[in-house]
């Protein structure tokens, strides 16, 4: 057997695999005397088969076969012991004169390489990272929520400003049935507000559906209609007021740190602003983190340049899916797929150059850490090793969890990397601006 290779171009190669008979014989003639040793055939004892008719019956299709098996093993090992990085898969190129009555064979797989290039990480327009800091307004908003949470109802006699409103929308000819809690603050308009102030338990008010509420949503949930027939709705409702109560917001004391933090965490009202502060910008972290691997990500697609076997990926495309594909099909799915691909050869540059691949034993450890993080949510904040062990050997045996976790923690040492490696322009903004710079 003979195998070579005949470069193109820098992104293009032909490899040729030539088999004579002698490279498969003795094997196929191996299978054939099996066959005959074993075959049931009607007028034959077994084991005595005539050898031609085992030959004549089956000797073309294991031969077949096992040149087939002997071509991809070989092909397989020749890309391995030359270190070819190719794309895709090698393809088959077709051969108007080949037949399978000759007993030496010549293959040719067209190769698509993967493209040499450098990964410049010194970036002439800075990349900008955000530092989120949690501001005065969001500690306030988010100490006005925990007051409120851990508030407590209180039942009122009449409606007026910032009460909630218990009761039942009725409108028979749209069939609308629905009790319903609302917010007086959430009735849109002085006029309709009017309407509601004053009344008690017992009272009912017709109202018109449109325009009732600032938002259209609320509308849909409060009379129970789907989305489609929400906007626009313009018909007379009655509401049956059944309770009135507001939500009275628990002291800011000892008692409230307790409840949220355990005893004695949190002893002042600057404290529980640090702690707020604190666990705020923990999760912004995240985000901000998430943020700018996707600027980095789309910074070294945009500016590192290299030439892709395009016209090889199509042909590839269009023969690689469950359904071939047209060559226009294959075109349009490259494109698609192009800044998809760019970007996995240059995260592979930078994960072998830099020699970030990870290894099992870290990835045990990084499942071990995401497994601690859950079970601390639902308060085992102290789990054994060995029920660690065990729950960790459970999610890793599940291949999809497998191949999830190995992404997140790809991730996590890429932007490690590129912390350490790339000078950044940072920038301090609350969570309102990153939101409106980043997605805006």
């Amino acid at each position: 057997m003979n195998i070579t290779k005949e470069n193109i171009d820098a992104l293009n190669a032909v490899v040729k695999v030539e088999i004579s008979a002698a490279d498969y014989k003795e094997k196929v003639d191996k299978i054939l005397q099996d066959y005959r040793l074993k075959a049931n055939i009607p007028g034959f004892r077994k084991g005595h088969v005539p050898m031609g008719m085992v030959k004549k019956q089956y000797g073309k299709s294991i031969m077949i076969d096992e040149v087939n098996k002997l071509l991809q093993d070989s092909l397989n090992n020749f890309l391995i012991e030359e270190k070819l990085d190719i794309l895709g898969n090698p393809l088959p190129k077709m051969q108007d004169d080949f037949s399978w009555e000759a007993e030496n064979y010549s293959f040719e797989f067209e190769l698509g390489l993967a493209p040499e290039f450098k990964i410049d990480l010194d970036a002439k327009k800075k990349i900008t990272q955000y530092n989120i800091i949690a501001d005065k307004e969001l500690l306030k908003k988010e100490i006005d929520n925990i007051t409120k949470r851990y508030g407590k109802l209180v039942i009122k006699d009449v409606v007026a400003e910032g009460v909630n409103i218990a009761g039942t929308f009725v409108n028979d000819e749209k069939e609308i049935n629905k009790k319903a809690t609302i917010s007086f603050d959430t009735i849109k308009g002085k006029a309709n507000q009017k309407k509601f102030l004053g009344l008690k338990v017992g009272d009912v008010v017709v109202v018109n559906t449109k325009g009732l509420f600032d938002d259209d949503h609320k509308l849909m949930g409060a009379l129970g209609v789907d989305h489609d027939a929400i906007h626009g709705l313009d018909i007379d409702v009655t509401f049956t007021i059944e309770e009135i109560n507001v939500n009275e917001p628990a002291e800011i004391n000892q008692e409230l740190f307790d409840k949220i933090f355990g005893a004695d965490v949190v002893k002042s009202e600057e404290e529980l602003k640090a702690k707020i502060k604190e666990d705020a910008e923990k999760q912004f972290q995240s985000q901000a983190d998430q943020q700018l691997l996707n600027a980095v990500t789309e910074y070294l697609v945009e500016n590192t340049k290299f030439d892709l076997p395009a016209e090889f990926l199509k042909k590839w495309l269009a023969v690689a899916g469950e359904k071939p594909m047209t060559p226009e099909q294959a075109a349009e799915e490259f494109e698609k797929s192009e800044k998809g691909l760019r970007y996995q050869l240059i995260e592979g540059k930078v994960l072998k150059d830099n020699e970030l691949q990870i290894n099992i034993e870290e990835l045990k450890d990084f499942t071990k850490g995401f497994v601690k993080t859950q079970m601390a949510q639902y308060g085992q904040l102290n789990p054994e090793e060995k029920e660690l062990d065990e729950i960790v050997q459970r999610v890793l045996s599940n291949q999809d969890e497998t191949k999830r976790l190995q992404e997140q923690l790809v991730s996590q040492k890429l932007l490690n990397f590129y912390k350490e490696n790339i000078t950044f322009k940072v920038k301090d903004v609350n969570y309102e601006e990153f939101v409106k710079e980043v997605y805006k």
